[in-house]
């Protein structure tokens, strides 16, 4: 299996989301992230990851770097395929990923990426969302994730 998925002891009414594997990107930059699944108004179903910004995820102006912030919303686009499609995150990828940066993340509060799936198709998966701290938004996201092959 390549993801730890569970509850969380630390954070309850949230989920584990780490690679199984340490070493990889996943655990080495971005630390422990968590998840949940939501339902928002009129039944649809949105996805919540959420990350703990530490001095290593800073910039120069002691803001959550750019580079940070991109790396979870593309975490999350394979955290919401999973949960909200029963998706194979782990042999998908990202085809493309726009996203604008509207305000600063900042260091020592949870960050959340939030994403909903506009749509799927046979091999492509269509979503958006916001980066979410607080009350304020820090970017928002689309992105279209490739499904793997059939064999």
């Amino acid at each position: 299996m390549a993801f730890s998925y569970g509850p969380s002891d630390q954070h309850p009414g949230w989920f584990t989301w780490n690679l199984a594997d340490p070493t990889r990107f996943n655990a080495q930059t971005m630390g422990d992230l968590v998840v949940r699944e939501e339902e928002v108004p009129g039944g649809k179903r949105q996805v919540r990851l959420r990350m703990f910004p530490e001095r290593r995820h800073s910039n120069l102006l002691d803001a959550v770097h750019g580079g940070v912030t991109l790396a979870l919303i593309d975490i999350s686009l394979f955290s919401a395929m999973r949960l909200l499609l029963n998706g194979d995150a782990a042999g998908s990828v990202t085809l493309d990923l726009a996203t604008q940066f509207i305000g600063a993340g900042r260091i020592g509060q949870p960050l959340d990426s939030v994403c909903e799936v506009l749509r799927e198709t046979g091999r492509l998966v269509f979503l958006r969302g916001l980066v979410v701290q607080d009350d304020e938004t820090v970017a928002s996201f689309t992105g279209t994730v490739r499904k793997p092959s059939r064999k």
